[in-house]
């Protein structure tokens, strides 16, 4: 095996293979970039916060990842340095407006890491104009996803609330991500559960082709039928990368009647999500074949949850629920077919789509899902953090400027009320907010009367909304 400035090096697995294929066809690098922020209502101790920081580094491994690249080989390695000696800034935004401290921190998403041999991450302490205090975390989407993001920050909270407050238990160990490298590696390297998923998914492939369905309707497929009368894909995103995020807030009460609902059917809230939004597009398209893409965060066991590095895989979910069946039947037939991609998640996003592409002879470009849902789950309010009585906390997105899709949505809970931001980053050449503002409120609708009245059919519940 490799080594690099004294480090043992590993290949780079399948879901960061995927982050750098993206970022180098990108003319925009910062597109892997995900910047966010935390802020507590609460005078902080900056050194301790520092200290609470240096600490959190040292206990996780994928916050020391770094890049190198082989010539010879043409291949991205990766390995864990020893320690985490960078200075960590303090920002005092006082005197600004917080208009004027989001477009700062807005300006650091949108600047790329270096790519060898050098930090993946940011950190930067601060104390914004509303006088919380707290920090800003900037990640390469190679080293982190949203999930071991949220995982960090909860690590920094809790070593700090340990050493300034009585009665907070010092953390639980991060789990190695080293150890789960080595297993994701040993999956890719041939092994039987590798040969499992790839049979069950070319035999999913195989089964039928599926059809595009645009957010506004069907005019992408028709524009692909002038040209091939028979065509069923259809060209979603365009060149121009230039991506915008508009944010629209779900209330908690609202919220919490979803996540009621949830709860009594046994259901998870990505599947109502993903009903809500196949019964939209079924209604722009009048068609009840209906895909587009899901995130799946691959984090079921507890080494997988604390490991931290980026797990994603994302996979297109069809769904063929006619608008005679009910809103009821068709959240379980999502269910049943989200538990069966669950047990396949492991293989390479990148191969099924290569695959697909040869199954149906689709040209770059073409594809039959408009969208990318992804539904993040967890959240800084989770147990451990209560015993902080009445605290604050607030959490901030910021766009890095950059997709390659056209419209991407990120579903999470605020960490304030639990209430749910539906984040649409989007080509803006794409998609304007116009288009956005009319899916949401119809998708709002969709499954609002869907939970009130789940024994309607789903062309009932179109003519209500």
């Amino acid at each position: 095996m490799k080594t690099r400035n004294g480090y043992k090096t590993y290949p780079l697995t399948v879901a960061q293979k995927f982050h750098i294929y993206y970022m180098e066809a990108c003319p925009k690098k910062e597109v892997v970039n995900i910047g966010t922020s935390l802020t507590i209502e609460y005078e902080l101790d900056i050194e301790e916060l520092r200290r609470a920081i240096y600490k959190a580094y040292e206990r996780c491994e994928c916050m020391r990842l770094r890049l190198c690249y082989d010539k010879e080989e043409k291949k991205w390695y990766q390995y864990v340095a020893e320690k985490e000696e960078r200075e960590i800034e303090y920002v005092d935004f006082t005197g600004k407006t917080m208009e004027e401290t989001e477009e700062v921190m807005q300006q650091w998403t949108q600047v790329p890491f270096q790519r060898e041999d050098a930090p993946l991450n940011k950190v930067v302490m601060i104390k914004t104009p509303d006088g919380n205090q707290g920090i800003y975390l900037l990640a390469d989407h190679f080293t982190l996803d949203a999930q071991s993001l949220i995982c960090f920050l909860r690590d920094v909270i809790e070593l700090y609330c340990n050493v300034k407050f009585e009665g907070i238990d010092y953390p639980k160990e991060m789990r190695s991500y080293i150890e789960q490298l080595e297993k994701d590696l040993a999956y890719e390297a041939g092994s039987k559960a590798q040969v499992r998923d790839r049979e069950f998914f070319h035999k999913l492939i195989e089964q039928s082709e599926p059809i595009f369905n645009g957010i506004t309707g069907p005019q992408a497929l028709e524009e692909e039928r002038k040209k091939n009368p028979k065509a069923r894909a259809a060209r979603s995103a365009t060149a121009k990368v230039d991506s915008a995020l508009d944010i629209f807030h779900l209330e908690e009460e609202p919220t919490a009647r979803l996540m009621k609902f949830c709860e009594e059917q046994h259901i998870s809230l990505q599947c109502l999500l993903i009903m809500g939004i196949r019964t939209y597009l079924q209604r722009m398209n009048h068609n009840a074949d209906v895909s587009f893409n899901v995130a799946y965060a691959r984090r079921a066991t507890l080494a997988e949850k604390k490991c931290g590095g980026t797990r994603i895989h994302s996979f297109p979910f069809r769904t063929i629920i006619s608008a005679d069946k009910t809103f009821l039947e068709g959240i379980h037939i999502i269910r049943d077919g989200q538990n069966e991609i669950f047990r396949h998640t492991n293989f390479d996003p990148v191969e099924y789509f290569a695959y697909r592409s040869k199954v149906y002879g689709l040209q770059p470009g073409q594809t039959y899902e408009p969208m990318s849902l992804t539904y993040q789950p967890m959240t800084l309010k989770e147990q451990g953090l209560k015993q902080l009585g009445d605290i604050k906390y607030k959490t901030k997105w910021y766009p890095n400027g950059a997709t390659t899709q056209a419209m991407y949505l990120t579903v999470m809970h605020r960490p304030e009320d639990n209430g749910l931001d539906f984040n649409f980053e989007h080509q803006t050449a794409a998609i304007d907010r116009k288009t956005l503002e009319y899916f949401y409120y119809y998708l709002c609708k969709i499954m609002f009367k869907g939970i009130e009245r789940p024994h309607l059919t789903i062309e009932e519940i179109l003519k209500l909304i």
